[in-house]
């Protein structure tokens, strides 16, 4: 699964919530992925962060 939060993010920490192993917020109030590449055993959490992005953020295919 790719993973990329886009320019839409707002800084609400939710998806560094439901997925601290592939979200973290940056210095800049954002948040971004530590890898743009997940592996199936992340795939479930980061799914549910795209899904609950209030933002559309989080772009995951």
């Amino acid at each position: 699964m790719q993973v990329h939060v886009n320019g839409n993010c707002i800084g609400c920490g939710m998806c560094a919530s439901v997925c601290p192993n592939e979200f973290f917020m940056t210095d800049g109030g954002t948040a971004a992925a530590f890898s743009p590449e997940v592996g199936d055993d992340l795939a479930g959490q980061v799914q549910a962060a795209a899904d609950g992005c209030p933002v559309s953020a989080i772009e995951a295919r």
